[in-house]
């Protein structure tokens, strides 16, 4: 079980305001942080086994959710670029 808080927020926390613009100016960006925020909640039930799966579907969301992650960042420097 994992007690590391994988939110947006808290993996770019020197990014606070970008995020908050991205997600307000952006909606692909408003969706993919969502999506995000569903597959951190989803992976969490998971590891505190609230809610069962095979480690072969944690690993898939945990990839998934780096993915986003990857897209995250290069919105997130893509903005700063442009700023």
């Amino acid at each position: 079980m994992t007690h590391v808080s994988h939110e947006l927020h808290a993996e770019f926390p020197e990014d606070a305001e970008i995020l908050h613009g991205l997600k307000v100016g952006d909606p692909h960006f408003a969706k993919l942080a969502d999506h995000y925020h569903d597959l951190n909640r989803e992976i969490h039930r998971i590891e505190a086994g609230i809610e069962p799966a095979s480690d072969a579907r944690a690993e898939e969301l945990k990839k998934e959710r780096l993915s986003i992650l990857d897209q995250v960042s290069a919105m997130i420097s893509a903005a700063k670029a442009g700023a």
